[in-house]
């Protein structure tokens, strides 16, 4: 029998692409993130977790934006692996006590609820990590912002840095190049920086917070700034005038909006931070254009959630799925 060879070629090139999609459907099954992570395992998880933020945002707004924040201080300290979650015992120091997120970083109860109704639906299934970053979209969405497909399929981090927390976070006296940098270390451009920063669109923030901002800056209005100085006294008092809080928008508090960006035109950011993205920099341009255009601003805010979501997951083996958010297994 004489076999041709191109026949031999095209079985050939038919094995390896068959060997080539095998290969690649492991690679996926066995790292990367999915939006049917759960479709099978544990198809109610969105449900449940909107569920849950929907009650706690109806008893209190400011909750919301607690979330998103933790969600962003989790990401940015070893990836999005719910390290933040983890308490502190007489043997392992974790992250809640790192100077950006003690008596700052809040709404724990509220994951450790909602995680508390998935196990009962889907025991040792769903990761802490993948409920925080459906918590923090659900979050924007309810305050009146977008909303995105989350990608899922993190697993939760065995340990915690609270060294790294230090670190890693930008804080609110941060200059335009120090929050490029802190977010390019992450793999996030200008722009990202630029749309995440529109989360202080909602939330509060502590007097000791932004102090220098409204006593020291000058490049802030001046009835804003006195405003800001009736509730926050110029010399710390060590008790309820630092721990005094403030809106971040004065516009719209509550709202998940662009105001945020008409604020920062107005020279009302309340974090120096803030108002470095529009002082003559790099990214003024950027800030007319979501000030002018909420539909630009929410568009970007979400592909950006979904690169932050994505900061150094584990998947896989790697790590766990904690069966207490905080605590290892």
């Amino acid at each position: 029998m004489v076999v041709r060879a191109s026949s031999v070629i095209r079985c050939l090139l038919t094995v390896a692409a068959v060997l080539s999609l095998l290969m690649a459907g492991a690679a996926a099954a066995g790292g990367g993130l999915s939006t049917s992570f759960y479709s099978k395992k544990c198809p109610n998880v969105q449900s449940i977790v909107r569920a849950g933020m929907a009650s706690a945002v109806a008893a209190e707004k400011r909750m919301g934006a607690s979330i998103l924040r933790m969600f962003f201080h989790d990401c940015f300290v070893n990836g999005c692996d719910a390290s933040i979650l983890l308490d502190d015992t007489a043997t392992f120091t974790g992250e809640k006590n790192a100077g950006p997120n003690a008596n700052s970083v809040r709404g724990y109860e509220v994951i450790d609820a909602i995680k508390t109704q998935v196990e009962a639906s889907c025991n040792a299934t769903v990761s802490c990590a993948d409920i925080l970053a459906l918590a923090a979209r659900d979050a924007v969405n309810l305050l009146g912002g977008p909303t995105w497909t989350v990608y899922l399929g993190r697993r939760d981090a065995r340990t915690a840095s609270q060294s790294d927390a230090n670190g890693n976070l930008p804080g609110p006296g941060s200059s335009l190049a120090t929050l490029v940098t802190m977010f390019g270390n992450k793999g996030l451009s200008a722009r990202d920086m630029t749309a995440l920063s529109g989360a202080h669109t909602v939330g509060q923030a502590r007097c000791t917070t932004f102090r220098s901002r409204i006593y020291g800056d000058t490049n802030i209005n001046a009835t804003f700034a006195s405003l800001r100085q009736q509730t926050c006294p110029q010399a710390s008092d060590g008790g309820a005038g630092d721990a005094a809080l403030a809106p971040i928008d004065v516009r719209t508090p509550e709202a998940f909006d662009n105001a945020y960006y008409q604020n920062l035109m107005a020279r009302q950011g309340l974090f120096h931070s803030d108002q470095e993205l529009f002082n003559g920099g790099s990214q003024d341009a950027l800030v007319k254009k979501y000030s002018g255009n909420a539909a630009m601003f929410a568009a970007d805010f979400a592909k950006a959630m979904v690169r932050m979501g994505a900061i150094s997951p584990l998947t896989g083996t790697q790590g766990e799925v904690r069966l207490d958010c905080r605590k290892v297994n």
